[in-house]
């Protein structure tokens, strides 16, 4: 018979423990993303998942807040995050230090998520946008390429946190696969 792991089984770390682990080398951008419940989400995903970190850009709320932490659950100390001014700022800075700047949008050129592998050794840079508008045209612009989840039914797209959570599920798997084959 099946049962749920205890809390113990888990084995889960502290967030000094996370701090000093080694990380997946994906930083999460968020361009002007409003909801603090959908950040917080967010930092427990990246959390989650061993992400490097957060960048919060433009209006994007920033920890400490009651709301953020409702859905964090504490990943606001454990994933480290910066607030930058603008997204033009954030992603020039990004691509400065040697990161592969992507998208997460309905462009033009967008790749299905499903058909884009990863290099094991390049470090992503992961922008989600604007619960009504999206990434913005200035982000866009920055990318080096876009990448979309695709979608069968009647609604043009996601709820951003569930979004995040999809193709951040999808890069890391990537990710530690190619690593694999790689080693």
């Amino acid at each position: 018979m099946d049962r749920k792991l205890t809390m113990e089984e888990l084995g889960r770390i502290d967030p000094a423990g996370y701090r000093s682990m080694s990380k997946v080398p994906i930083t999460v951008v968020l361009d002007d993303v409003r909801s603090r419940h959908n950040v917080g989400s967010i930092f427990r995903t990246a959390d989650g998942f061993g992400l490097e970190r957060l960048v919060l850009c433009g209006f994007t709320p920033c920890p400490p807040h009651r709301e953020i932490e409702k859905t964090a659950l504490g990943a606001t100390l454990s994933v480290p995050w910066q607030h930058v001014g603008t997204i033009g700022e954030a992603l020039t800075r990004l691509k400065q230090e040697g990161y592969l700047v992507i998208g997460v949008e309905q462009t033009v050129q967008a790749i299905p998520l499903g058909l884009w592998r990863p290099d094991p050794v390049q470090r992503l840079a992961v922008v989600f946008g604007n619960e009504l508008t999206g990434v913005s045209e200035e982000a866009i612009g920055l990318c080096d390429t876009c990448l979309v989840v695709p979608q069968m039914g009647t609604k043009h797209s996601l709820n951003v946190s569930v979004c995040a959570g999809i193709v951040l599920w999808h890069l890391v798997q990537g990710h530690s696969r190619q690593r694999e084959q790689a080693t």
